[in-house]
């Protein structure tokens, strides 16, 4: 039709044309007290982790996204149709696709994470195709990306939320996050045990989930900044009040930053960030805001307003979408995140250094999924055949 980005003069050869899609869910109980974890503003029991396959010349691009399960049903409903029989050669022609597919359904949210996963696959896809690591068929700048620890759930004792931050430092990541803001009155006590515990080399970052008011926030800025020399105060009031992240930010102690932008589904959201001088640094999570076409896209942004942008959890895919990043910062190397993708998949990277290399040795994202460990989890989809 007019203006479908996918129609070519000559049809792509067969063997690039996507001939299956196939979707998967998983659900994973953590492992906090009680069985629960707890941050400033919600409270939960499980994480489930929506995977989707594409198939084409014999090979097998794998993406996915965390979310509802509601994800996958969207997934195989909207866009496993629309794919099949595309050109598997341009992602970013089938993402433009996918968009206008979503439009009337809802593209926030839940669209967009499906469209993430999808776009993902594809990008891991057409590695695959080229025999090459995702990182080489990406305009990378990098080789490698600096992570945070990140955990220290609200409802964490004492003991082991200082033990699972000085971990990290054992482990030779210099920047460590914990949540705060549930209960503020018990944050004293808990940032002296992690201080105490990881001493003051390294780098202390907060992360309050939106919990806050915003004179509330800012009284908390400052105590986070003298007392325990935080650095980094991540959603101190909601995202969505945008008024209330810049004042933070122009009234806040110079030397605290203030950063946003994980849920941040369309560039627009982005740019609305930006654009209201709100962060300091901005975030982006390859698995909400378009995958890995969507943070090509907002790294372009971020480069133009002279922003570092820092990766918001799924360490197996964000090792290698943001060395594509001119002004990459970070990685959050997410407790949750991390226990899901060793549980699922054969080829997960750990840290060296303080740092995420993508395997340069396997094909695109490098990731195998053991589906024998993955299948008690199933919550969604058939194991394959």
């Amino acid at each position: 039709m007019p203006g479908d980005p996918t129609t070519a003069a000559e049809p792509a050869p067969k063997e690039y044309r996507i001939d299956a899609v196939d979707v998967h869910a998983f659900e994973l109980a953590t492992d906090g007290p009680d069985g629960k974890e707890q941050d400033g503003t919600l409270e939960w029991d499980s994480t489930t982790m929506v995977l989707v396959r594409v198939h084409a010349g014999g090979r097998t691009g794998i993406g996915y996204t965390y979310g509802d399960v509601s994800v996958a049903s969207f997934l195989s409903s909207e866009l496993a149709p629309l794919l099949r029989g595309r050109d598997a050669s341009a992602p970013p022609a089938l993402w433009e696709l996918m968009g206008r597919r979503i439009r009337n359904a809802g593209r926030p949210g839940v669209g967009a994470m499906a469209l993430s996963a999808a776009d993902i696959a594809l990008w891991d896809l057409k590695a695959r195709l080229l025999d090459v690591p995702l990182v080489h068929a990406l305009p990378a700048y990098h080789d490698r990306v600096p992570v945070y620890g990140s955990g220290g759930f609200t409802n964490y004792p004492l003991d082991r939320l200082a033990d699972q931050l000085a971990d990290w430092v054992e482990q030779g990541i210099p920047r460590v996050k914990l949540k705060t803001s549930r209960e503020p009155d018990r944050d004293p006590r808990r940032l002296t045990a992690v201080r105490k515990a990881i001493g003051y080399a390294p780098e202390l970052l907060t992360d309050a989930n939106g919990a806050l008011g915003r004179k509330e926030a800012l009284y908390w800025a400052y105590r986070f900044m003298d007392e325990w020399d935080v650095r980094w105060f991540e959603e101190p009031v909601s995202s969505a009040d945008i008024e209330g992240l810049r004042l933070l930010r122009n009234n806040g102690p110079a030397r605290l930053e203030i950063a946003a932008g994980e849920y941040a589904y369309t560039l627009r959201d982005a740019v609305n960030l930006v654009d209201a001088d709100a962060v300091d640094c901005l975030q982006a999570d390859v698995t909400r805001c378009g995958g890995i076409t969507g943070v090509l896209q907002v790294a372009g942004l971020a480069a133009a307003r002279h922003l570092d942008l820092s990766a918001h959890c799924a360490p197996a895919v964000s090792a290698h979408a943001f060395c594509a990043v001119h002004r990459l910062r970070h990685l959050e190397y997410f407790h949750d995140h991390v226990r899901f993708e060793h549980l699922v998949f054969d080829g997960t990277l750990s840290p060296v250094g303080g740092a995420l290399r993508p395997d340069t040795g396997r094909p695109g994202l490098g990731l195998d999924v053991k589906w024998a460990d993955a299948e008690p989890h199933r919550v969604h989809g058939e194991r394959p055949a």
